[in-house]
């Protein structure tokens, strides 16, 4: 009996396919958006080198609700890159949907409503974490509650969310 003709080729082209490795199903994500905004669940969030335990811890994070962005997913895994620039891998356990951000550049006003001229309720040092309530479309401005003051800051004073992203 010869190894060939139409019944063979099928046969050989199923078998290849099945030892093929299919990426798609070995880094399945959450199927939301990339990158996305969320913040740390725990005041303890081991920051790994891959997406895995097996991997290395890099880093602490002992700051609950710190805003992060998530950049890739892999399986139960999220890359995430905070707002001074590091990056490293997390468990999906450990991120909540809750937005946050975090106030950047030089001290800023937090304003008593969403214009430059507004008065300030108070002045905000770079590294202030505060919620995220509010960042009407086609407005410069996002509504935050920080400690228990709200008021407005303007989206270039913040890290946290992105341009033209409204929160209602």
């Amino acid at each position: 009996m010869r190894a060939s003709g139409p019944r063979f080729l099928i046969g050989l082209l199923l078998l290849s396919a099945a030892l093929l490795p299919i990426p798609a199903l070995a880094s399945e994500g959450s199927g939301l958006p990339l990158p996305r905004f969320v913040s740390l669940r725990s005041d303890e969030v081991n920051l790994r080198t891959g997406p895995g335990v097996r991997y290395p811890i890099d880093w602490i994070y002992a700051r609950k609700d710190l805003p992060v962005e998530v950049v890739a997913e892999f399986e139960s895994w999220r890359k995430i890159r905070d707002w001074q620039g590091s990056e490293g891998w997390v468990h999906q356990s450990m991120l909540s949907s809750r937005r946050m951000m975090v106030v950047i550049g030089s001290p800023r006003p937090l304003r008593a409503s969403d214009s430059d001229s507004a008065d300030p309720v108070a002045m905000l040092e770079p590294g202030v974490l505060g919620r995220l309530l509010q960042c009407p479309r086609s407005r410069d401005f996002c509504r935050a509650e920080i400690g228990r003051s709200q008021g407005w800051l303007r989206r270039d004073e913040i890290w946290g969310v992105y341009k033209g992203e409204w929160i209602e």
